[in-house]
């Protein structure tokens, strides 16, 4: 936990987004080799990470682009106050779809984290997820949710890809879509991961000038350090506090 708060609060700081998702990942990882070596990696859930990067990157692409055509084969003969109109009413829907979805995959690690802790502490007998956890977790990230991140949002929303109305209701739907697919196969995905490409997917419709490729670059390379950093950190973190107590 410790190497996600301070890998995203330093993220957020400079507005890059950055995968909540992998830096829990990657914590835990480290900090159960720092305890009990690499024997604590299981390779059964690793395949599943692994699967959730292909769905998220993949899915999120291909889904954008292709529910922009599908948008404007739907909508060649309107009008364009009509198509802004109802593409703009349809983008409120997706967008709590995408919330939907993000609480379905993202909110249910750290759900599982709670848990596990309360766990490994004695709190509780086994391993029960409690509804007070459950929500607990859901006001939580809420509140995060409501009250942080507007440079990320002007990155994402703005400086990437200037979105038109019918992209950003492709880039959400095909977001919400992947994320809610993985959820239902027990796939952990990074929603940053898939909303960022389904987004540069939906921009690509338009050629590739469309997507500002120095922010594309800068996310890239915060999702290609987060592994590292935030397994270091949960690492080391891991190590002096056992050395310690």
């Amino acid at each position: 936990m410790i190497g996600i708060v301070v890998w995203a609060t330093a993220a957020s700081r400079f507005g890059i987004p950055t995968s909540e998702s992998h830096a829990l990942l990657a914590g835990l990882a480290g900090a159960g080799i720092a305890t009990a070596g690499p024997a604590a990696l299981l390779l059964s859930g690793w395949k599943k990470v692994f699967l959730g990067l292909v769905i998220s990157v993949l899915f999120g692409a291909v889904g954008g682009f292709g529910v922009v055509w599908v948008l404007k084969l739907i909508s060649r003969d309107w009008p364009q106050g009509k198509t802004n109109r109802v593409f703009n009413l349809l983008q409120i829907i997706a967008a709590g779809g995408m919330a939907l979805s993000h609480g379905s995959n993202d909110g249910q690690k750290f759900i599982g984290l709670f848990t596990l802790t309360l766990v490994l502490s004695g709190f509780l007998p086994a391993f029960q997820v409690q509804p007070w956890v459950v929500l607990l977790c859901s006001v939580v990230m809420g509140a995060g949710t409501s009250v942080g991140g507007w440079r990320i949002i002007e990155k994402v929303g703005t400086k990437m890809v200037k979105l038109e109305p019918d992209q950003g209701l492709a880039a959400q739907t095909a977001a919400a879509a992947s994320i809610l697919f993985a959820s239902s196969l027990g796939v952990p995905l990074s929603t940053t991961h898939t909303i960022s490409t389904a987004i540069m997917g939906a921009g690509l419709t338009r050629g590739l000038s469309a997507v500002n490729w120095r922010v594309a670059r800068e996310l890239v390379l915060a999702w290609v350090f987060t592994f590292p950093v935030c397994g270091l950190i949960g690492y080391m973190t891991a190590w002096v506090i056992t050395r310690l107590f």
